[in-house]
């Protein structure tokens, strides 16, 4: 019905277009990564990146409904190193995250940095990141600081919590990056959704 993050979705689509290379870190169940499919058109590329084992089947599901073929799916959480890392399972499917100790519902995932894809030549460059998984943003985003520098994409960012907003904000601004909130009325101070683009 094109109701769902209304507001979120304008940004989006004015920060997406043909032919560019889409990260979407915390795909989910794929709203964005569908969304952005369309965007970037044949002559680009989406990589959605999504660890939650609930999750994988339905995205992949909705991707195939769609016929989407410029899509890649990475089973992994994107951090600041490669390895693994406990996955703690929320009673909602949007709400999951990477964690440092373990529950009795956690399993454990694979994690990987944007660094080591991109410097691999296992991925391209990013022109637009997606960032929005559940207090892992920061370490995310150090495990993509040379990307950041050489490729100067556009990040659409929700960070979860103060203390992980902070460090957020001032590692970007240390790259280079101007930050507004996702609304022109918004302040960075104020809000959790961030659009930070390169100076």
């Amino acid at each position: 019905m094109g109701v769902y993050e209304s507001e979120k979705q304008r940004a989006f689509c004015k920060l997406v277009g043909p032919g560019q290379v889409m990260f979407d870190l915390g795909a989910n169940v794929g709203f964005y990564t569908l969304l952005a499919s369309r965007l970037v058109g044949d002559g680009g590329r989406v990589v959605a990146f999504e660890p939650a084992k609930r999750n994988i089947p339905y995205l992949r599901r909705h991707l195939a409904m769609n016929r989407v073929t410029n899509c890649d799916v990475i089973e992994a959480a994107v951090s600041s190193k490669d390895g693994t890392a406990f996955f703690d399972v929320s009673t909602l499917p949007v709400t999951g995250h990477v964690s440092e100790t373990r529950a009795e519902s956690d399993y454990e995932v694979a994690t990987v940095t944007l660094d080591g894809l991109v410097h691999n030549d296992a991925l391209p460059g990013p022109n637009v990141i997606k960032c929005d998984i559940e207090g892992g943003e920061y370490e995310a985003l150090i495990g993509a600081c040379d990307t950041l520098r050489r490729y100067r994409p556009v990040i659409l960012l929700a960070t979860h919590g103060a203390e992980v907003h902070s460090h957020c904000c001032q590692l970007l601004s240390d790259l280079g990056y101007k930050l507004k909130g996702l609304t022109e009325d918004t302040e960075i101070s104020t809000t959790d959704e961030l659009v930070a683009y390169p100076i």
